[in-house]
């Protein structure tokens, strides 16, 4: 299941309910001005609440955030 998650996602033999997740996971880490109305929709279609998309979405952000202040400081480089 992790090789195939980390190959792709996509195509993992996840739920639809992570893939959904993992979709909008994505889109805020490559360009969060990107979220819209309609990929909250996406996400209580299949089942996630205001509460489990806010939790989501400040999940991603922090961990967004940590790695790139790990990686500006240098953190795990020799």
């Amino acid at each position: 299941m992790v090789q195939a998650l980390q190959k792709d996602y996509r195509s993992a033999p996840i739920s639809e309910q992570d893939r959904v997740m993992l979709d909008y996971v994505v889109k805020l880490t490559k360009d969060a001005t990107r979220d819209s109305p309609e990929d909250h929709a996406k996400l209580r279609a299949v089942g996630f609440d205001d509460r489990g998309i806010l939790q989501i979405t400040l999940i991603a952000s922090w961990f967004n955030y940590i790695n790139r202040a790990a990686d500006a400081l240098g953190v795990g480089r020799d």
